[in-house]
């Protein structure tokens, strides 16, 4: 078997394995990959995994923390859950700021973005787990702060 074709199978069977929604440690991840017949993985090749992909620990269904793929194709939603991911909101005079999970940030910002200047959002910057939200000229940050508190069902 051609060694691209082996490393097909592997991103495969990796991708499968999160969407399970059941690993919470990279160990795991190993240990599930090898009973799969991956000979070589190791924590490290997964932890590169982890980030080429994108991948983000967050609640399952079950309230427990395990590594997730974020949604590859579309804007997410706020029925997705990424708003499980925001970890604090708040504002000053000028800016709005989200802390989110390790990872998340540009995820939650892809969605912001796409309500843009009809919503009051001028712009969206965003880091590894924190983003900046800045008003458009005579929207209130208050008035922003409550709307992006509003969608994210967030509530201090």
């Amino acid at each position: 078997m051609r060694s691209s074709d082996k490393q097909d199978q592997l991103v495969k069977a990796f991708k499968a394995l999160l969407k399970e929604e059941k690993f919470s440690s990279q160990g795991e991840i190993v240990e599930a990959l090898k009973s799969e017949g991956f000979d070589g993985i190791n924590q490290s090749k997964v932890s590169r995994m982890l980030t080429k992909f994108g991948a983000v620990r967050t609640r399952n269904a079950k309230m427990e923390m395990v590594y997730c793929l974020p949604v590859e194709l579309g804007v997410p939603t706020t029925s997705s859950p990424l708003k499980e991911l925001v970890m604090d909101i708040d504002h000053n005079e000028s800016l709005v700021v989200i802390h989110t999970g390790p990872g998340a940030a540009q995820l939650i910002a892809r969605l912001l973005d796409s309500l843009g200047k009809a919503e009051g959002i001028l712009g969206v910057v965003a880091g590894d787990d924190t983003i900046f939200i800045t008003p458009t000229l005579g929207t209130p940050t208050e008035e922003l702060f409550s709307a992006v508190c509003e969608l994210f069902d967030y509530t201090r």
